[in-house]
């Protein structure tokens, strides 16, 4: 792959990892779905989606969300720097982090394959940013039960867990977050017993036990760059990367779901992930958003005004 390629690559990646980390940080507000719109934009910015919740994962500061365990894989935020400032060239004060953000979530599963999607805009910038808050957000060793609360806190369903976590098709993750998968799970000195032993041993090639945990292991080992069904086949066969992943199939609801994503029906296998993809893109989209004369319109999108 030329280097080019693996840039645009890595940015699909960044901007997937951000938009869903943006998302899943906050309550649902029924109201505040009705205030978002396609096309807010229009009048205000009509090039706003070619040029380039609330944000506060973008915040730059010692105790803010971006700081907290969770969130310490998260790169690219320069991607959205960067959109910022080139809408601010055209349109200054009008777009906000929160919207970029959800529009380049998109345009990223576009890029990757994936279809594409009208996403409601008209979202303002929040003005806080704590790394508590990023305690509500699934963690790579959650049962099937802490993921089930973590998501119905929110307002979403096993499906839509099942859906968005299939969002691990593409990107990368640390070593850190998996490797006592490999060595002494559950203190027991052995391996997860729920990881394929064929696979076990790539990963453990992967990851040496003892050593630097901050090495990057593709999510779905089969096309990591590619938004597709692949992951969810990875999980049915024990292939799963993360605990929390894997965890999808001892679950007899989420099963069911990772199941039908998994299996070839009809050859329409892939369309039906797209389809139920963006929809629960845009219920997520639309948790603890600001709008009207909430917030604010960040002029640089990593500081509060």
């Amino acid at each position: 792959m030329r280097k080019e390629e693996e840039m645009i690559w890595l940015r699909v990646e960044k901007l997937v990892k951000l938009g869903w980390l943006l998302a899943v940080s906050g309550q649902v507000w029924p109201g505040c779905q009705e205030a978002l719109k396609t096309g807010f934009y229009s009048s205000s910015c009509p090039n706003a989606e070619s040029i380039g919740c609330d944000g506060s994962v973008l915040i730059d500061a010692a105790s803010a969300e971006r700081k907290a365990l969770p969130n310490l894989g998260l790169r690219g935020f320069q991607v959205i720097d960067d959109a910022k400032s080139q809408l601010e060239a055209t349109c200054p004060g009008v777009v906000s982090c929160a919207d970029i953000l959800a529009l380049a979530a998109r345009d990223a599963v576009d890029l990757s394959g994936g279809s594409s999607w009208g996403v409601p805009t008209g979202r303002r910038d929040g003005r806080i940013s704590l790394s508590s808050d990023a305690s509500t957000l699934p963690s790579p060793s959650d049962s099937v039960a802490i993921q089930r609360q973590k998501f119905a806190a929110k307002g979403l369903n096993d499906h839509d867990l099942v859906t968005l976590v299939g969002a691990h098709t593409i990107g990368h993750t640390d070593c850190l977050f998996f490797r006592y998968r490999l060595y002494n799970f559950t203190a027991t000195g052995n391996a997860d017993p729920s990881i394929n032993q064929a696979f076990l041993s790539q990963l453990q090639s992967l990851c040496p036990k003892d050593r630097d945990g901050s090495k990057r292991v593709d999510l779905d080992k089969d096309s990591p760059l590619k938004f597709d069904v692949s992951f969810f086949k990875n999980v049915r066969d024990g292939n799963g990367i993360l605990e929390s992943d894997q965890r999808l199939w001892g679950d007899a609801s989420t099963r069911r779901i990772v199941d039908k994503y998994a299996g070839n029906v009809r050859g329409l296998l892939g369309f039906r992930f797209d389809f139920e993809f963006r929809k629960a893109m845009i219920k997520m989209s639309s948790i603890e958003v600001k709008t009207g004369t909430q917030g604010e319109i960040r002029k640089i999108c990593s500081k509060f005004n």
